[in-house]
């Protein structure tokens, strides 16, 4: 006993909290937290701060040197702090990555036995561009990243989690709803679909997990003061917004170029500017005729300031959206997920997706109960094509009915194309006598050979309806395994997306990849007939959670797409997404589906049906 806890004996208080703080710290070593992407940033700053807790740290990422310094840090922290806590990372590990979850965990079920909380961090800003010039892999990436990593990362834990473990999110609030309304976030279609379907994911294990124990909450911090978003996001939307809108002297492809080239050296000392932006000048002059190296550098140094000008001019029009004017710290970030962590704050909020984002975005109310069709408007001499991934037999009927009614209303062409599964045979017989092809729709050359295979005979496609389908809600998502849910992952964002992309293209140009001025006044109308909500008298909160997954990621999708369509293409297509079924669990109105659809079909001007609920 040393002399200053001998003088304590006479203070009762003082007594207290000692013997206080001495048991929090010895209750607390026997604990667990995991944090995924967490050699740097927010996920660094949550293991920080557990490990000051006496918590066993365990990290993980794919690149090894961040994750040894992170290491090297939290060791520090529970030396200083006298803890008997151990830090493990594991290097090479991506979320997506579904052998490197499963060994991860087989190894942490070793030497671990159990854990306490999982914190899905871990995410990639993905591509900043207009969702039709980012390549379908760099889309599959991101949402595979953002949305299967927190799944499968999620699934594989729950083996190991305790009987009071804790499952935490971290997701974003651009993608949440206010009554009517429904956040675009520009310029970022994977992000917003997959932080959409997360949100949504992140209740639905609150309720399926119940008889386990085990509690799941969501938290979107907002905007974070950190390097993803100083020196990626920003910029990088910078220099698509000058991309589209063009920069004096440069061709909108030579701006492409330039950025790529020179982004990653935004804030650098001038004569690494000065080095960088020389290389790329010699490398566009000797691509392009008429262009002088010397001029070219200097045109590049002046694109690199104005993307560092709107860059900086977006951050601070943000910051003023805020109540202090102040983006959160990551160390904020990281007290919010302490507070979620504790018993009885998880407890409280156990289901709930905290908005933490104090941004106050003005937003237009685009969810409507009412549609807005010319009724005199026709689908006459028109190439109409209807996409499918959907094989439930009660839609593929009303699939079939509907192209029946659009065939016999003197259409140019109907073309319908399937998914090509085990019921390829079936759904080729039910459409006999029909411009029909099965294909893999998941497969973008499948895909954009039949777009360009109808742009050379029928000169554009004027209309696109693509059928989702549904899934089985009375199924736990939590009992799927990873091909399964790969299946949906691809069934409701991916393909969706790549319809959606292909068709704008066979609208407009794909011309227009490289000359953005092209969307300009291109018409056409694409129709996303999203999952169906429950059906049933009595609709439990399980499956109801369960049904708004992948609805969710639909809905933030389209908003931004339709966004960048409008606002920074200047284009006249409509893209719409209506979910049929209603709250009351009645069964879809098919009939009036299907003049809704053919209305939308028959669209020639620009229409504000972003998102319709047909049957509420």
């Amino acid at each position: 006993m040393n002399y200053s806890f001998k003088n304590a004996l006479g203070n009762k208080q003082l007594i207290l909290e000692i013997y206080v703080s001495l048991n929090v710290k010895m209750n607390k070593s026997d604990k667990t937290i995991l944090v995924t992407g967490s050699g740097t940033g927010i996920g660094q700053a949550v293991a920080r701060k557990f490990a000051k807790l006496g918590y066993n740290i365990i990290i993980l990422g794919r690149r090894k040197e961040p994750l040894i310094d992170a290491s090297n840090i939290l060791k520090q922290i529970i030396t200083d702090e006298k803890f008997e806590s151990s830090v493990t990372y594991y290097a090479g590990v991506d979320v997506s990555d579904f052998e490197a979850i499963n060994k991860m965990f087989d190894k942490i079920g070793t030497d671990f036995g159990h854990i306490d909380i999982i914190v899905n961090n871990a995410g990639v800003s993905g591509p900043v561009k207009i969702f039709t010039n980012s390549s379908y892999q760099e889309f599959k990436d991101c949402v595979s990243i953002h949305l299967t990593g927190t799944f499968w990362t999620s699934i594989k834990a729950l083996k190991i989690l305790n009987h009071t473990g804790k499952i935490i999110t971290i997701s974003t609030f651009f993608t949440e709803e206010n009554k009517y309304e429904q956040r675009p976030y520009r310029f970022r279609t994977p992000y917003t679909a997959a932080q959409g379907a997360k949100n949504r994911l992140s209740e639905c294990f609150a309720w399926e997990l119940v008889e386990k124990g085990i509690k799941a909450v969501a938290t979107n911090p907002g905007p974070v003061h950190s390097d993803r978003i100083y020196k990626t996001v920003y910029p990088k939307a910078a220099a698509e917004f000058l991309r589209v809108g063009g920069f004096p002297g440069l061709s909108h492809k030579q701006i492409e170029e330039i950025s790529v080239a020179l982004l990653p050296y935004l804030g650098d000392e001038p004569e690494r500017i000065d080095n960088e932006s020389k290389k790329i000048a010699i490398s566009l002059a000797e691509k392009y005729d008429g262009l002088d190296p010397a001029s070219t550098q200097r045109l590049a140094k002046e694109l690199l300031a104005k993307i560092q000008e709107i860059a900086e001019k977006v951050q601070n029009n943000t910051k003023k959206m805020i109540v202090d004017n102040e983006f959160l710290s990551q160390d904020d970030v990281a007290d919010m997920v302490h507070s979620l962590a504790s018993d009885e704050m998880i407890r409280l909020l156990n289901g709930k997706v905290i908005p933490n984002d104090r941004v106050f975005y003005p937003v237009k109310p685009i969810v409507e109960r009412t549609i807005e069709i010319d009724q005199d408007k026709t689908i006459e001499n028109k190439t109409i094509l209807i996409t499918m991934t959907c094989t439930e037999e009660k839609l593929l009927n009303f699939v079939k009915k509907i192209a029946t009614k659009i065939n016999n209303m003197n259409v140019k062409q109907l073309i319908i194309l399937t998914q090509n599964d085990e019921k390829s045979p079936e759904m080729s017989k039910m459409f006999e006598g029909f411009h029909h092809h099965a294909i893999d729709m998941a497969d973008e050359n499948t895909v954009k050979k039949i777009f360009n295979t109808i742009n050379s005979r029928y000169g554009r496609t004027d209309s696109v309806i693509h059928f989702t389908g549904s899934y089985d809600y009375d199924n736990k998502l939590t009992a799927l395994d990873r091909q399964e849910w790969d299946t949906l992952v691809d069934k409701f964002i991916n393909i969706p997306h790549l319809v959606a992309t292909e068709s704008v293209l066979s609208m407009t140009t794909r011309q227009a990849l490289d000359d953005p001025s092209l969307f300009k006044g291109a018409k056409g109308n694409i129709v996303i007939v999203g999952p169906i909500s429950p059906v049933g008298k009595k609709i439990v909160g399980e499956v109801r959670a369960r049904s708004e997954v992948f609805r969710g990621a639909l809905r933030p999708y389209v908003t931004t797409a339709n966004q960048e369509l409008r606002d920074v293409l200047n284009s006249d297509i409509n893209l719409t997404l209506v979910l049929p079924g209603n709250i009351n669990g009645d069964l879809p109105d098919n009939d009036k589906l299907e003049k809704v659809l053919i209305g939308l079909s028959s669209q020639d001007a620009k229409k504000n049906n972003l998102i319709y609920y047909v049957d509420e």
